[in-house]
């Protein structure tokens, strides 16, 4: 990842890594419902949602930009107007889209701008994507009510989606796969934390960190 981590950040995603199980690549998603947020690296974000009761996968990748078939180097390097996201499957009934966007409000710091803890820059930014005029609704009013808790400007864009490319297959599950990982242990799994303490009834037997 970029600034004081870049360094530990690039040897882990540079090296050849396993490729990752098939539930990514073959599990049947078609009766879920879809929802696409940016908010920082992807590693944190999937993980936290993951955690979320009546979501049943989430995959990282890139949106929000203009090049087709971005890559992970591209993406970092401003080249493609495209955020770090992630694409979350999840059961309606079980939990709302309301409800997504409350946990995608708590999991991030909501007025930092183009960035999340020390992760900077436009691929970086925070993007709720919406898919229709509900969800457009529901994103601009949940901004609403956030912003009456700060001062400062909440910096989440709202834009209509229009694609999303999954990210290389070792970015998926990052943080399940490396654990031990410098960034994830002093980033990653404190944030992930800070959001599950916040809202603890939301979270999946066995997943609270």
């Amino acid at each position: 990842m970029l600034s004081l981590f870049m360094l530990v950040s690039f040897v882990s995603c540079g090296q050849k890594t396993k490729k990752i199980e098939a539930k990514k690549q073959n599990k049947d998603l078609s009766k879920y419902a879809q929802a696409v947020f940016a908010s920082g690296c992807f590693w944190c974000v999937e993980t936290a949602f993951e955690s979320v009761i009546g979501v049943a996968e989430v995959i990282s990748g890139y949106s929000g930009g203009k090049e087709a078939n971005p890559t992970y180097e591209k993406v970092g390097s401003h080249e493609t107007g495209h955020a770090e996201a992630i694409q979350v499957f999840y059961d309606p009934a079980v939990v709302s889209y309301a409800t997504l966007l409350k946990v995608y409000f708590g999991s991030q710091n909501p007025t930092q701008v183009n960035g999340q803890g020390p992760d900077r820059g436009e691929p970086y930014r925070s993007i709720i994507f919406y898919r229709n005029a509900s969800e457009k609704t529901q994103a601009n009013s949940s901004k609403a009510e956030i912003q009456k808790k700060y001062r400062e400007p909440i910096a989440a864009e709202i834009m209509a989606f229009e694609k999303f490319w999954p990210a290389e297959d070792y970015h998926q599950d990052y943080i399940k796969q490396n654990p031990n990982v410098p960034y994830v242990q002093g980033e990653s799994i404190p944030r992930i934390k800070r959001f599950q303490k916040q809202y603890p009834e939301l979270i999946k037997p066995g997943h609270k960190l």
